[in-house]
């Protein structure tokens, strides 16, 4: 199976900086039993959200997994390597030495339909105050980030968000242009 991931950071972790992190994070992965199929180009985009601290660089990257591997244990691995590269968890959406976010795991909806468009249909305010206790695939907000759907773009155009039944590309286009502006090819 085939999942799709989005790495970005804005603090550095000791002496290196946020792209540098996301290419060693990349290779750790590949330590945890993960194949990188494919990654975007890096971008730079304006911290999310606005005013919230330092800009941040985001990629995209397609990966795949030994058979049997659950997106469970792909959220696990994510969580390890972004552990291994200082991430600490203080803070819901806020600065970070790394986040990795599973947005995909092949076409499955986690941990079901209407679970899935409950927490689609939370008020992202709410979002920000509280973390869902289990996985949530796909991830529930992609289709509103410039910053997920540009760099998921270079890797997977024609994916199709399972629950929604749009590709990226349609996806990327329905956002307004000064957030598609926004982020830039580093």
């Amino acid at each position: 199976m085939t999942g799709l991931i989005a790495l970005g950071a804005n603090l550095p972790d000791g002496e290196n900086p946020p792209a540098a992190t996301l290419r060693s994070a990349l290779a750790a992965l590949a330590g945890r039993g993960l194949t990188v199929h494919s990654v975007s180009r890096f971008f730079a985009t304006p911290c999310f959200p606005a005013g919230s601290g330092p800009d941040y660089v985001n990629a995209a990257a397609a990966v795949a997994a030994a058979a049997g591997t659950t997106a469970d244990d792909i959220l696990a691995h994510l969580m390890a390597v972004e552990t291994d590269f200082g991430r600490k968890r203080t803070q819901r959406w806020g600065m970070r030495t790394l986040d990795l976010d599973l947005l995909a795991w092949g076409d499955l909806v986690l941990p079901d339909r209407a679970g899935f468009e409950r927490w689609r249909g939370l008020d992202p305010a709410l979002q920000a105050q509280s973390a869902p206790d289990r996985l949530i695939l796909p991830h529930p907000r992609l289709q509103d980030r410039a910053f997920v759907l540009v760099p998921l773009a270079d890797i997977a155009p024609g994916w199709r968000h399972p629950v929604l039944g749009l590709t990226v590309s349609q996806m990327l286009k329905a956002l307004p242009e000064a957030d598609r502006g926004a982020v830039v090819p580093l």
